[in-house]
């Protein structure tokens, strides 16, 4: 192709200077004329490739071969037929999850810390300054009674949340490869059973994962579901009680430290300016976490009175509506009614076991391995998992 190209070209060069003569010179000597000239050369070489067979590729053809391979593999490494626009969001705020997840990580043995202290502070207050008033001025009976329901209240929500911190909330067996599965976890690579998913801040799959509460630092899941929600029934009852015990105190104490700013201040000595100010920080803390603690919890009564998670119930609402739309109902396959759901949840099976597996501290495991469940839906209902 190079032989026939420098032929036709030398041809047209001689025929010029043998028809041109001295007005050739001049014309060479025009830009104009050598701008048209590169100009025919340029598509006449265009012309001559297009006109090759035998299966030759030229140079810009080979280059845009290369290019368009270089932007599918580059495509290839970020798209696949499964990308849609939630894919897309996932990826762009995962440098936002990760020092959210860290940050979490971290501060979830600083929260700990502090539930330790604030509720310790409580009980201190309770036995320096509300025991003494109780056992001055009321009757024998009530003095009993706040003797036996403090106590009780405060050892059961010791032992929960020292169950709730320190018991695993279960993964699925890693080592064998039988486990009954209903997909794949991205993260750990690993078979996910119903109704496990992966915690981000724990790097593990959880069994009935519901969430990971960094007052716990531990993630709530199928082993200790039951502690965490036992801490936060009975230490809002427990707010409840020290806020309604020390109602009268607080009352006082507050009057007391308004007239402490007249002129001229009235006397008090600095035990009683510490007992006012100690019995108003109780009851602020008690009442405040009453109100915030007491909403949680009613939350989660709901969840188990439908027999979801945390997980689940916003799986469960996307997917009803989603299937609402194409005119079928969606079914919990886990809810077996009300009652039935709160005895699977606290594993009680006699009513003997009401006094002693759920008003007193009990260390029974849950009912089930949570690998495999009892499901209420036939074959052919819709069920989100």
């Amino acid at each position: 192709m190079h032989e026939r190209i420098k032929a036709t070209l030398q041809g047209r060069v001689f025929r010029r200077r043998a028809a041109g003569g001295g007005g050739g010179m001049r014309l060479g000597s025009s830009w104009r004329w050598q701008l048209s000239r590169a100009m025919r050369l340029a598509l006449r070489w265009r012309r001559l490739c297009r006109l090759q067979k035998g299966g030759r590729v030229g140079g810009s053809s080979r280059l845009s071969e290369v290019w368009r391979y270089s932007r599918l593999l580059l495509r290839s490494l970020c798209y696949n037929s499964l990308t849609n626009s939630d894919t897309l969001l996932d990826c762009a705020f995962e440098p936002v999850y990760w020092i959210v997840d860290n940050i979490t990580r971290w501060f979830g043995v600083v929260f700990v810390s502090l539930v330790v202290l604030l509720t310790s502070s409580v009980v201190i207050i309770v036995y320096l300054f509300v025991l003494p008033t109780i056992f001055t001025t009321y009757p024998v009976h009530w003095i009993a009674w706040h003797l036996c329901c403090g106590h009780w209240l405060l050892v059961l929500v010791v032992f929960h949340y020292y169950k709730a911190t320190t018991t695993s909330p279960g993964h699925p067996p890693k080592d064998k490869r039988d486990v009954p599965s209903v997909s794949i976890c991205k993260r750990c690579i690993t078979p996910k059973p119903p109704r496990t998913h992966h915690c981000s801040i724990c790097s593990l799959c959880v069994l009935k994962m519901d969430h990971h509460c960094p007052w716990l630092n531990n993630c709530v899941g199928h082993l200790n579901h039951r502690y965490f929600f036992s801490f936060c029934l009975y230490m809002t009852l427990g707010c409840i009680y020290c806020s309604i015990s020390s109602r009268n105190l607080f009352l006082e104490a507050y009057n007391a430290v308004e007239t402490s700013f007249q002129t001229p201040p009235p006397d008090q000595s600095p035990r009683e300016s510490v007992a006012h100010k100690c019995i108003i920080f109780l009851w602020v803390l008690t009442s405040s976490v009453a109100v915030a603690l007491g909403g949680l919890t009613l939350w989660h009564a709901k969840l188990i009175s439908g027999g979801e998670t945390s997980v689940e119930r916003h799986i469960n609402r996307k997917e009803a509506r989603r299937l609402q739309e194409k005119g079928k109902v969606f079914r919990n396959p886990y809810h077996h009614g009300r009652m039935n759901n709160w005895r699977l949840f606290f594993g009680v099976e006699t009513r003997s076991q009401w006094l002693t597996r759920v008003l007193l501290p009990s260390s029974h495991p849950p009912r089930g391995d949570g690998i495999t469940w009892d499901c209420t839906s036939t074959s052919g209902d819709p069920v989100a998992i």
